[in-house]
């Protein structure tokens, strides 16, 4: 955690004459907004140069991370149910801040990709289903095998010890693509020898079909396989391999239509994998998704989608948080080392120290915070700079708890209300209702945001500052995988497509039967659970956070660090420049936060003291603890310690 370089700016040596006293802001309204409270410039201070215009940033419906969260909905059923558990099965849940995307969009492609998969699952339901009587039962052989394959890739993944697991899977595995093979095998060569090779293949499938349906193997069942016995029925010799009369093509039918069923079901995979990869190259291409107006999923006109929509956009991007008390930065991403620094409110000698309120002091930061927008370099060179610390984001909010609500709709995000809301917390320092600075710097298309949420409070004489960071982490592979996964399977050729495809269909029939059920469920939960008339909760979860890896390359540490370490010094210099010219002495807050060496930096931290750099030795007054940085310590850093 950084703090700010003090060394840069020593305090100015107290001079006898008592300088003039700044004007005090209007107070009719209530606390001023912070842009009220910038001082201003000096006379006789060099005019300062017109800053560059600021970078616009992506509007959070384009940017690249919401298209990759869209097409995650098609690629990953346990996101897609996630994402329309959260924002439309609980609708009396609020919409977690979706920080540089847009939800409602995600929400969008998530229900049409549930209704594409439900269409396909349905399908290949209904292949299966109309094979099994025109196969007279023969395509129930396929279970075995596929049920061994199921086993051994769910023993893969049990919490089992690695050579365990590993055994067993292949164990299973093999036996299952043994099985399959043979049966294929058995089935083309008994479909091309004809009826008689036909009859002989069918009778030991018969057997084992007829013991499984009737419970009896006795000579009065199946016996030679040929004839029907008292026990027969779908299992039977004469259900599976035709009456003593038939001949020719009737004979052998059932066994073709057992044959060709994998080939139907590898069809309907690859035309279900080719849709996936058709709206990867249309609706969800990097030149037609900026076009809101034009997505499909966007023109569903479900009246509840509708609904929930508007809320979702309403409540996603606005500067009123509704959380709920466990998870209050439910959104934002991965704390980082948050800190909090509290001083003395001191007066300086021969001057009388003026009231200095909580928007006084943030009206300092932000002009500072601001400033890192403008490059340093050259005017020449200015224009090509392309950080993104360009497209820096400054704004307030408000934290109010959900809880006490009688609806959803009677959140207050109308703008007056909030303006009454951010008037009151600013100054209050109330412990549910609670006003923040929010920085944020969304770099890597979004791919990893940086926030920072900044609050002051004075109270008794002392000032107590509070800097949350929070991160929110890259996309899943498999998400910033799409385009390539999407390229290779338009680009396939006719023979490795599919291969690709016969190799999924074992496990396409029971991926179909989840997807069904889980269709199903998600049905019974919207008629049964009674979230219409609920009271209001906080968000439960992000999409944004669901859609989060977990972990970072070391060039995104690298710039999250950096965006952090700008960041809080900028806030620090800011709450140091607002207590020297409020009058108070800064002696104190130097102390707390204060270079070591070679750029270390001690904050007094909310998880104990932090101390950067090499050959630092830290000293706690606090608990009377030393820390020392060994330089031997060398490795990648822990994430936020720039």
């Amino acid at each position: 955690m950084s703090g700010t370089d003090v060394s840069a700016q020593p305090e100015e040596p107290e001079e006898p004459e008592e300088p003039e006293e700044p004007e005090e802001p209007e107070r009719s309204g209530g606390p001023p907004r912070l842009s009220k409270g910038v001082p201003e410039q000096s006379a006789g201070a060099a005019p300062a140069a017109a800053p560059l215009p600021p970078v616009l940033p992506v509007p959070p419906g384009a940017s690249d991370t919401t298209r990759l969260l869209c097409a995650g909905t098609y690629m990953d059923e346990a996101f897609r149910d996630a994402v329309i558990d959260e924002l439309y099965v609980h609708e009396e849940r609020f919409a977690a801040p979706s920080l540089g995307i847009d939800a409602a969009r995600v929400l969008a492609h998530a229900l049409r990709a549930r209704r594409l998969e439900l269409g396909w699952a349905a399908l290949m339901l209904l292949a299966c289903v109309v094979a099994l009587p025109l196969s007279r039962w023969l395509a129930v052989a396929y279970v075995l095998p596929v049920v061994l394959l199921g086993i051994g890739r769910y023993v893969r993944r049990a919490p089992l010890p690695e050579w365990l697991a590993r055994g067993l899977s292949l164990l299973f595995r093999w036996n299952g693509r043994l099985m399959l093979t043979l049966l294929v095998v058995g089935l083309a060569v008994a479909a091309f020898s004809g009826d008689d090779a036909a009859t002989s293949f069918a009778s030991p499938l018969a057997w084992l079909l007829d013991s499984l349906f009737s419970g009896s193997s006795g000579s009065g069942s199946l016996g030679g396989g040929l004839g029907p016995g008292p026990y027969a029925g779908p299992g039977s010799a004469a259900a599976v391999s035709g009456s003593s009369g038939s001949s020719g093509f009737a004979a052998v039918f059932p066994v073709w239509v057992a044959l060709l069923l994998p080939v139907a079901l590898a069809v309907l995979v690859a035309l279900r994998r080719g849709r996936f990869a058709h709206v990867l190259a249309r609706e969800l291409s990097r030149e037609r998704f900026p076009d809101v107006l034009s997505d499909p999923a966007e023109q569903s006109d479900g009246i509840r989608f509708q609904r929930l929509r508007h809320r979702v956009r309403v409540e996603q991007h606005g500067p009123l948080v509704m959380y709920r008390a466990a998870d209050p930065f439910r959104g934002a991403g991965e704390a980082v080392k948050p800190w909090s620094l509290s001083v003395e409110l001191v007066p300086r000698t021969g001057r009388a120290a003026e009231p200095l309120d909580n928007g006084a002091i943030l009206a300092r930061v932000v002009p500072l915070v601001e400033e890192l927008r403008v490059p340093s370099g050259s005017p020449q060179t200015a224009a090509a700079v392309r950080d993104r610390l360009r497209a820096l984001e400054i704004d307030e909010c408000v934290f109010l708890p959900a809880d006490g609500l009688p609806t959803r709709a009677a959140a207050p995000y109308d703008p007056a209300a909030f303006e009454a809301h951010r008037a009151a917390a600013i100054e209050e320092g109330g412990e549910t209702r609670r006003h923040f600075l929010r920085i944020r710097v969304g770099g890597w298309n979004e791919g990893v945001v940086t926030t920072v949420f900044v609050r002051v409070h004075s109270q008794g004489g002392m000032l107590m500052l509070e800097v949350a960071p929070h991160v929110l982490l890259p996309l899943r592979q498999l998400f910033q995988d799409a385009d390539r996964i999407a390229h290779r399977y338009r680009h396939h050729g006719h023979f490795g497509t599919a291969v690709w495809a016969l190799t999924h269909t074992p496990r396409a029939v029971g991926d179909a039967v989840l997807t069904l059920l889980r269709g199903l469920r998600t049905a019974w939960r919207l008629l049964t659970g009674g979230n219409g008339g609920a009271l209001p909760e906080g968000p439960a979860a992000s999409v944004r956070e669901l859609g989060s890896f977990g972990e970072a390359s070391l060039f995104q540490d690298m710039d999250v660090a950096r965006y952090l370490k700008s960041i809080q010094d900028r806030v620090a210099a800011g709450v140091m420049t607002a207590l020297r010219d409020a009058g108070y002495r800064t002696e104190e807050f130097e102390q707390r936060i204060v270079n070591i060496a070679e750029g270390g930096v001690y904050v007094e931290s909310a998880q104990g003291a932090v101390g950067i750099g090499d050959h630092n030795t830290l000293i706690s007054n606090g608990d009377n603890t030393i820390q020392r940085d060994s330089a031997s310590k060398k490795g990648r850093p822990q994430r936020g310690n720039g």
